[in-house]
């Protein structure tokens, strides 16, 4: 395969990326070869092999009957998937208590600001949640632990939308975020890790109750299709 195929491919593969974070390509969506590369303006070539690439992520999975398609995660998957995630930002969160700069603490802060003054805006929420989680990441200064939460951030794309598009939600987020930010400014690594370890706890128990909202309407729209 020559450079510019390889190029191409990994400029579909962050273009489908997109296209997940979004919402435009959901868990269980398939992956048509010929209708991407109509949207995508170009040959099919580089979409097989971003849906390589999207395969060994573990973010497109091969359906029988079907082909391939977006991944869709069991209820065990998500329950280790939110296990990994407190692990993961708990121990960030200490890192950060030793390693991150005023500045870099201060800039938490603001998007936490940026949150509240985004209420009303669950896309622009999302956003800046993601931004204050790989900002307080980076504030870790730990390459090993960015790498790992790298590879849990991308499974996390195929869980479905933010839970963030609940205002009930988002405020929480917000305050949990506050509780974090106060251990972090006192520089107490305990607090600081109790704090991030309950607010993935929290993300954890919406996610299973947007899930478990999303399996019931299903089955109330199988149930309709049947009566009728």
């Amino acid at each position: 395969m020559n450079t510019e195929s390889l190029t191409q491919g990994k400029d579909v593969y962050h273009r489908l990326i997109d296209d997940i974070a979004s919402g435009v390509l959901r868990p269980g969506d398939r992956l048509r070869e010929v209708a991407l590369a109509e949207r995508l303006t170009v040959s099919r070539t580089p979409i097989r092999e971003a849906i390589k690439d999207l395969e060994a992520d573990g973010l497109v999975e091969h359906v029988p009957r079907v082909g391939a398609a977006i991944k869709v995660l069991s209820y065990a998957e998500v329950v280790e998937l939110y296990e990994m995630r407190a692990v993961l930002e708990g121990v960030a969160a200490r890192l950060a208590v030793r390693a991150a700069s005023e500045l870099e603490l201060q800039e938490l802060v603001k998007l936490n600001e940026r949150m509240v003054a985004s209420l009303d805006n669950a896309t622009q929420m999302a956003q800046l949640n993601r931004m204050f989680h790989r900002a307080l990441f980076n504030a870790a200064k730990n390459r090993y632990l960015l790498q790992s939460v790298s590879m849990v951030q991308k499974t996390m794309l195929v869980i479905g939308p933010s839970t963030l598009t609940e205002v009930s939600r988002a405020s929480a987020v917000i305050e949990e975020h506050a509780l974090l930010l106060d251990a972090l400014l006192r520089r107490d690594p305990v607090a600081a890790e109790l704090a991030m370890v309950a607010h993935i706890d929290a993300s954890h128990r919406a996610r299973l109750q947007q899930l478990a909202l999303r399996m019931e309407n299903l089955s109330d729209l199988k149930g309709t299709t049947h009566r009728d």
